[in-house]
């Protein structure tokens, strides 16, 4: 782990622009952003993207957001400010319509055109614009990396890395215990990172949040641990959920996992029990539907 952390292990500033332009040459990039009511931020995300890494800097080719069944304006306020938006329900329909994130993200591969896709979420509200070439610079400079992960610091109340509940209590963890070559990743479930079109293509894609550890085990299993890097953002702030709604995307993320460890896994949903006080002040059990299917490699569908 240590070994492969020295190796692949950068900051976002070891690459100027100009190289990464000459780097770049006749590659193609796209930025996706996933978004689910997300009004508030996304216009900011793509307008600062695309003057900044498309208009001026050249290094994006396309900023494509993928509406992810949102009851709110985002299809409109990411249009207004220049994206490509499309409504994921809407992109192959015949293929079927799942919820979540990771659905967002596998639709994408089907209305983008770059060969390399840099995610984003749509959700930020500390960051900045250098986040995208960060994430580039080991996909454009080094061949044999097809994934990479951003980190940073995620304020929380108690400190400037307390915003990561989920990481440290589940998806590290499990890490440590079932995938212990990836242990080195600072942020595993990080809603930064780049990968490979061609690569993405090949992995199947759990349709909620267990999209990026999937991922990173998968790209380790198919391609080795020197096929991921991670690249230092600095910092990075957006809205935290609510406990309740942590526990859905745990129970995606352990399902993800223990499919991966033990290939047994065959439910599209799982029940989670959580409990609430209710008017009488005693718990009261409430039953949640945690969707857990994933999406084929797209490359057949393509």
């Amino acid at each position: 782990m240590a070994d492969w952390s020295a190796r692949h292990t950068h900051h976002w500033r070891d690459w100027g622009l100009e190289e990464l332009l000459a780097a770049k040459g006749a590659t193609t990039v796209s930025l996706v952003v996933p978004a689910h009511n997300e009004a508030a931020t996304v216009g900011d995300v793509v307008t600062r993207c695309r003057e900044v890494l498309l208009e001026t800097a050249a290094l994006v080719d396309e900023v494509v957001v993928i509406d992810s069944d949102s009851t709110d304006a985002t299809y409109e306020v990411a249009a207004d400010a220049g994206a490509v938006v499309h409504r994921a329900a809407e992109v192959r329909p015949e293929l079927g319509v799942q919820r979540g994130k990771g659905e967002a993200m596998w639709k994408s591969q089907f209305v983008t055109t770059g060969d390399v896709t840099v995610f984003m979420d749509a959700d930020l509200v500390d960051w900045d614009t250098h986040f995208v070439p960060g994430l580039l610079g080991p996909l454009l400079t080094d061949p044999a990396v097809q994934l990479v992960k951003g980190f940073y610091q995620r304020p929380g109340a108690e400190g400037p890395y307390e915003g990561g509940r989920v990481t440290e209590l589940v998806a590290r963890p499990l890490i440590a215990l079932l995938f212990p070559p990836l242990a080195g990743l600072v942020q595993p479930l990080a809603g930064e990172w780049a990968v490979r079109r061609d690569h993405f293509a090949q992995l199947s894609v759990p349709s909620g949040y267990a999209v990026e550890l999937a991922a990173l085990i998968d790209t380790w299993r198919t391609c080795g641990v020197d096929a991921i890097a991670q690249v230092d953002l600095g910092r990075r702030a957006h809205s935290h959920q609510p406990l309740l709604d942590l526990g859905a995307m745990a129970t995606q993320i352990l399902t993800a996992a223990w499919a991966r460890s033990t290939h047994s896994h065959h439910a599209e949903a799982i029940a989670l029990h959580q409990y609430l006080p209710g008017p009488d002040g005693a718990p009261h059990s409430r039953a949640v539907e945690v969707p857990v299917v994933e999406r084929p490699p797209a490359a057949p569908l393509l």
